[in-house]
């Protein structure tokens, strides 16, 4: 499971213990990019103390994407068969990742869906669920993809998926990545599965989403949409 880290010091032993518990077997790859709170040395001794965690260090904050990339490349070449990614904060539950197991036996790449049936987040004013059912509906409308929650973060994918969705041409880094993954999981003609998760907002720390980082992932979303658009006229007018 790849876990990126940036200021989650407050957080970082909590989940990882909660992860480790929840599923023994798994083995947590701690990605932090510069942390000046001391997340890294926190990593560092989580590491020493247990042979399932392991940790990079990045020595700048790059983006979410970013480090998602390097860790999901780390996994590949030590031969990882599943690789994961979760949020540092608590936000997903590392006791639901049994659900994410079992859906991906069907499935190339499995989502931890809020907007699911089943699915539900806590702590949320009503504010920021609509903007996040309204930014999942403008990506399904725009790229003409079924998936309810394309931004979500909480993922299962097959080593097979990696490898077929060619990451080394993956240049979104914020937020977006996520929406960028799914697309392309679907347009390289692999199967998406989503199951019903209770994300929880965070309670410690900060938030890492702003107002610009949402603008930005709304103009990629748009841009793709478009080059779509373009690739679909240009195609039928070729028949």
């Amino acid at each position: 499971m790849v876990v990126p880290t940036y200021n989650e010091a407050a957080n970082l032993a909590w989940i990882v213990d909660r992860l480790r518990r929840a599923q023994p077997a798994l083995d947590v790859l701690v990605v932090d990019d510069g942390s000046p709170d001391g997340t890294g040395a926190i990593a560092d001794d989580l590491a020493a103390a247990d042979d399932h965690v392991h940790v990079i260090h990045r020595t700048e904050k790059a983006g979410l994407g970013a480090a998602y990339l390097h860790g999901f490349r780390w996994a590949l070449n030590r031969g990882y068969d599943v690789v994961g990614e979760m949020d540092a904060d608590g936000s997903h539950q590392p006791e639901e990742l049994d659900r994410l197991l079992a859906a991906l036996h069907d499935a190339d790449l499995v989502i931890g869906s809020r907007w699911v049936p089943g699915g539900s987040v806590v702590n949320w004013p009503l504010r920021r669920q609509a903007l996040s059912r309204g930014g999942n509906l403008y990506v399904r409308l725009l790229l003409g993809i079924r998936v309810r929650d394309a931004t979500a973060g909480y993922r299962l994918f097959r080593r097979e998926t990696l490898e077929k969705i060619d990451l080394d041409s993956v240049e979104s880094t914020g937020y977006v990545f996520q929406t960028d993954l799914v697309t392309r999981t679907l347009r390289a003609g692999l199967t998406v599965a989503e199951v019903p998760i209770q994300f929880v907002e965070r309670v410690r720390g900060d938030s890492k989403m702003s107002g610009a980082v949402a603008a930005e992932s709304m103009r990629l979303v748009t841009r793709w949409g478009l080059r779509e658009r373009r690739h679909q006229l240009r195609r039928r007018i070729g028949r």
